[in-house]
């Protein structure tokens, strides 16, 4: 299992539409894909998991995922916090 942290810097932190594509690129991925916040760790693949962290500005997430693609899932999931500003 490989995980890597990050920052949210968006002002809005992590709602509805960057939490549909975070669920929409970790589904893409044959591994499992985690996402932890305050100690809470829910499946990335899950919009209501997601949504249900309630991750604002400022908070500390970490993305962990496990499998056979775990590599490629985290880069893409960066790339996609890095293009949408969330990161």
């Amino acid at each position: 299992m490989t995980n890597h942290t990050y920052t949210v810097v968006a002002e809005s932190g992590i709602h509805a539409r960057p939490a549909t594509g975070l669920v929409q690129t970790a589904s893409k991925f044959v591994s499992d894909v985690f996402m932890e916040y305050k100690g809470k760790k829910v499946n990335l693949k899950s919009i209501l998991g997601v949504m249900s962290l309630g991750v604002g500005q400022g908070g500390s997430i970490s993305i962990f995922a496990e499998g056979t693609d775990q590599q490629e899932a985290l880069e893409a999931i960066e790339s996609f916090l890095k293009t949408e500003g969330i990161i």
